[in-house]
């Protein structure tokens, strides 16, 4: 398995992403079973709020497996993204879920860092979105961010590519994350946040996590019915985006 999920006495889940010698990458088996944890806990009352995070010290997650073949319908019109459900929301789960971040959160890392109630994350814990370096569009990356922090470090996120990377201790300054952590803690204290959320009665606590999330679906309908149209019409052919990656240069500006 490589998502793995316990339950703890105090109501809370922990969900790790188990693929650390990945990077905690999303292939298609682990966004299957992604979809699967959040399906399950919608159903288990015994779960009152969760945490997410990526096991091992390097990464959170950096989004989709580059060696993951996704099949694609044969119409100009349709294009299928595994990473669409491998969130909370997107499986219609409603109890609070609190993301654990250290090390790297990259690209398709925003399709879960954009579905959780708020972020905790370690000193060492670095963001970036490669897709403009990498000759794709960042549309659901960069719509999600641009909910999370104001708009111009969401910009400049998206179009700094992989020259640049937000530090832990800027986006607690621009608010995406809510703590910060010595290395290697973010996690227990997201345990210990949701532990606490885990002890008020879970009714008031879901409709709560409604009412926050009523304020921005307006927006994200729209953003989502657009982001296949820029990316089918901006996006490099396969093969030059397999030449953009071979060639990459790894060095970056840390912000």
């Amino acid at each position: 398995m490589s998502v793995r999920s316990e339950v703890r006495a105090d109501g809370v889940a922990l969900v790790t992403l188990d693929r650390p010698e990945r990077h905690n990458a999303i292939d298609l088996e682990m966004a299957g079973q992604l979809r699967d944890v959040w399906q399950a806990f919608r159903l288990d009352d015994t779960v009152r709020a969760v945490v997410l995070t990526g096991a091992g010290d390097r990464a959170f997650c950096t989004g989709i497996d580059r060696s993951a073949q996704v099949p694609q319908p044969h119409s100009p019109y349709s294009t299928d993204d595994p990473l669409l459900t491998v969130g909370p929301k997107a499986a219609d789960l409603w109890k609070p879920v609190i993301a654990a971040v250290g090390g790297m959160a990259c690209g398709g890392a925003f399709y879960l860092l954009g579905e959780a109630e708020f972020v905790v994350a370690s000193e060492d814990a670095s963001f970036f979105d490669p897709h403009t370096s990498y000759g794709m569009v960042s549309a659901y990356e960069s719509l999600y961010m641009a909910q999370l922090m104001p708009f111009g470090e969401a910009a400049r996120l998206a179009l700094m590519g992989t020259a640049e990377r937000l530090s832990a201790r800027r986006a607690y300054e621009i608010g995406l994350v809510s703590e910060l952590t010595p290395p290697g803690e973010a996690t227990d204290a997201a345990l210990r946040a949701a532990a606490t959320i885990a002890a008020w009665p879970t009714e008031p606590v879901q409709g709560t996590v409604r009412a926050l999330w009523a304020a921005r679906q307006a927006a994200q309908a729209h953003a989502l019915a657009l982001a296949p149209h820029l990316i089918a019409l901006g996006n490099l052919p396969p093969d030059r985006q397999a030449g953009l990656f071979t060639e990459r240069n790894r060095e970056h500006r840390m912000r």
